[in-house]
């Protein structure tokens, strides 16, 4: 029997929680529930289905509680908060897709694996924190907690004060090898939630985890390699990457080479914040082996995979 094509599915922020919402658990798996239906819609394509997603809005209301309970209970780190949440948004993908499986006859098996990335401790990023987590503060608050905490803070204008952390680049996925068994008994497998729980190597062998933030597009190219991944399908708010986003002369593209897409980060086309990782990110999977990226919307996953819209990146 043919192998199936591995893809896997990076799923973007609106897939749990959109802008304004509050994040109520009834809010969240309502949008996981449609979520699902385009996962089972890739799936019925007859591919393997491997899932990873971001957790921006839950590791952030976990941080909040942290620090508005201090006084009555232990703040946990950050890895340990990445952890929560690959749990939290894990059970609700994988109930919800159970769910909708069992709805169409479908026997199709779901799991979620507490995935640890590991990073290297010699890192750049670990000497120049840039990602912004947590609450705004005043510069008094900020100052004390610098002192406290050794936390390194930042002055946002306009907004106040806010703690930096880490960022450094994913350089394995620890359980890559069992996730990779799994897809082969043809499980489907959500892991490496919010770019993975970074870890570093110490001497003895030995994993510790760091207080960081992983990108993860930038994770699920590594994990993508890992398990040999086919197809990796980064899912956004547009349905299209576009030169000269939200302007006039707006161009949405339908293909790039890896040489063109890393041309126009070069030129710094794409944002830093928004569309440049998703787009490096397709670069590195296909440098290090992919056969295609593409990058769409949730809505028009189905149609990108069979060629129709999206934007594909291939060499």
């Amino acid at each position: 029997m043919k192998k199936k094509e591995i893809v896997l599915v990076a799923l973007g922020g609106n897939a749990l929680q959109q802008s304004g919402e509050k994040g109520t658990i009834d809010e969240q798996l309502a949008h996981v529930r449609e979520t699902a239906d385009h996962l089972i819609e890739i799936l019925e394509g007859g591919y393997s289905l491997l899932i990873t997603h971001g957790n921006g809005p839950q590791v952030g209301s976990i941080l909040l509680k942290n620090e508005r309970s201090e006084d009555q209970l232990p703040p946990m780190p950050l890895d340990v908060c990445g952890a929560e949440t690959q749990g939290m948004i894990g059970y609700m993908i994988q109930q919800q897709l159970r769910n909708h499986l069992q709805a169409k006859g479908r026997k199709d098996r779901v799991v979620t694996l507490c995935t640890q990335t590991l990073v290297d401790h010699k890192d750049p990023a670990f000497q120049t924190p840039t990602k912004p987590i947590g609450l705004f503060y005043t510069k008094e608050k900020a100052e004390a907690l610098q002192k406290e905490k050794g936390w390194h803070i930042v002055e946002q204008i306009g907004k106040g004060f806010r703690r930096v952390v880490p960022s450094p680049m994913p350089v394995d996925i620890v359980e890559g090898e069992l996730i990779e068994e799994l897809l082969n008994q043809d499980v489907i497998v959500v892991a490496c939630g919010g770019g993975g729980i970074p870890v570093i190597q110490e001497g003895n062998g030995n994993l510790k985890g760091v207080e960081a933030v992983i990108d993860k597009d930038q994770t699920a190219a590594v994990l993508g390699e890992k398990v040999g991944a086919e197809i990796l399908l980064i899912l956004t708010d547009v349905e299209q990457v576009a030169l000269n986003f939200g302007q006039a002369k707006q161009k949405n593209l339908d293909h790039l080479t890896v040489e063109e897409a890393r041309a126009y980060l070069k030129q710094g086309e794409f944002g830093a914040g928004s569309m440049g990782p998703k787009v490096e990110a397709a670069c590195s999977f296909i440098e290090s082996g992919g056969k295609k990226a593409l990058i769409t919307s949730l809505a028009k996953a189905c149609d990108a995979l069979k060629g129709t819209t999206g934007t594909l990146i291939s060499k």
